[in-house]
Parts: C-alpha cells; structure tokens; sequence
C-alpha cells in the first residue's frame, strides 16, 4: 500500500514539474493576479489523476488483494473470538454460574 501511494505522489509529483515548467514557458496561461500557484496545482492534479489510474492499474489491483487478505483476517479473528466467548460464555451458563 505504502508502495501505491508513494507511487501516486510521484507520478503528481511530475506532472507538478511539467506543467509548472509548461505555464512558465507561456504554453498554458498563468493564473489571474496571485492565484499562479494555485493553479498550477490544480491543473498538475487533474492531469495527474487519469494518469495514475492508467499507469497504476497493476499497483492498485496488488493493493486492493493485500487490504481484503488484511480485512479477512480481521474478520477470522474477530469471529474465532466470538466462537471462544461464547463457549466460555456456555460453560458457565451449564455450571450454573451467573455469567
């Protein structure tokens, strides 16, 4: 996961570099008054987003596989616990002990 996103920051991270270099060259507009960084940021964003989802395809499917093992085990073990209150929780119902 650290991998995925380390991955996305640079793939904006690039795109940042691009089109900073792109409006400062004169081939995008600037901004209006001081709203220059801004929109470059914006612009580095939205670029950034489809190109990460193309690019990061794989990444993100190995992502994805390892958060559902994460979340299953969770589950095993929240349910094994379960099992084991309730079998102690059984034992002393059938011992007559207030549980």
């Amino acid at each position: 996961m650290l991998r995925y996103t380390l991955m996305r920051l640079g793939i904006f991270a690039g795109c940042l570099l691009v089109v900073w270099g792109l409006v400062y060259s004169g081939v995008f507009p600037r901004g209006f008054g001081d709203s220059n960084f801004l929109w470059v940021l914006l612009l580095a964003m939205v670029i950034s987003a489809p190109v990460s989802f193309v690019v990061l395809r794989r990444e993100r499917e190995r992502a994805s596989v390892q958060i559902v093992r994460k979340v299953d085990r969770a589950k095993a073990n929240l349910e094994a616990n379960r099992r084991q209150e309730d079998v102690a929780d059984d034992t002393a119902r059938a011992q007559g002990q207030p549980s």
